[in-house]
């Protein structure tokens, strides 16, 4: 589930003026005495998802695969529209079971196709269904945790602000062409970064952000 690092680094400061005080694209000072980059500050749905599950490590392979499919469906839209259809894509795709999405046929594209609470989009749809059975697959070498965080890189950036989070990285370059070459879809060098940022892979929270070295992945990065 990814963060959509354009439409962070893009947010209008104006839109938490009401409960934060900002300085430029650098953090946000909330009401509650918390810092926060812009994106997760203007919207109560963004910073819940920024508090308690943005950057917290993933291994579990549903887990994962949810993650993977948000972020494809993600793709030119902002992030909060996802947050709000979470619940109903999980309805939608059983749980995000990747066994039980590998099964889907035509009728349940066509049942997606229909259902207003998801985003429509054909290709999307086609591309998490062929990349349940990509999971699969995976399964016989490694699997699709040990593959992802395989990819981890040896440090992780250091943004002061919101123009110094990077949103791609040999890593991610290097990830999105293996899932490919695996059969996965919809999984570009942008999108997998923002997977890898959503699931702790790589620490992009501003250095000053409460948020900082939560992971305990990266608690040598934390902001003293």
């Amino acid at each position: 589930m990814q963060n959509d690092t354009q439409d962070r680094a893009t947010a209008a400061t104006a839109d938490a003026a009401t409960t934060a005080l900002t300085t430029g694209s650098g953090s946000v000072l909330c009401e509650d005495g918390l810092r926060r980059p812009p994106w997760a500050a203007r919207d109560p749905l963004l910073r819940e998802y920024y508090d308690t599950e943005w950057g917290m490590p993933v291994h579990d392979e549903a887990g994962l695969y949810e993650r993977l499919v948000l972020e494809g469906f993600q793709s030119g839209l902002s992030w909060v529209t996802i947050l709000r259809k979470r619940p109903a894509f999980r309805e939608a795709f059983a749980g995000f079971s990747p066994d039980a999405v590998a099964a889907f046929g035509t009728e349940d594209v066509e049942r997606l196709m229909a259902d207003q609470r998801i985003v429509r989009n054909g290709r999307k749809i086609d591309a998490a269904i062929s990349n349940a059975r990509a999971v699969v697959e995976l399964r016989s070498d490694g699997g699709l945790a040990q593959l992802i965080w395989s990819y981890r890189p040896e440090a992780t950036p250091e943004p002061q602000v919101m123009e110094e989070v990077p949103t791609q990285s040999p890593e991610s370059v290097a990830l999105a062409k293996e899932l490919k070459r695996r059969g996965f879809r919809f999984v570009g060098p942008v999108t997998v970064f923002a997977l890898m940022e959503a699931i702790g892979v790589v620490d992009t929270h501003l250095m000053d952000s409460h948020r900082r070295g939560t992971s305990g992945i990266w608690v040598a990065d934390s902001a003293g």
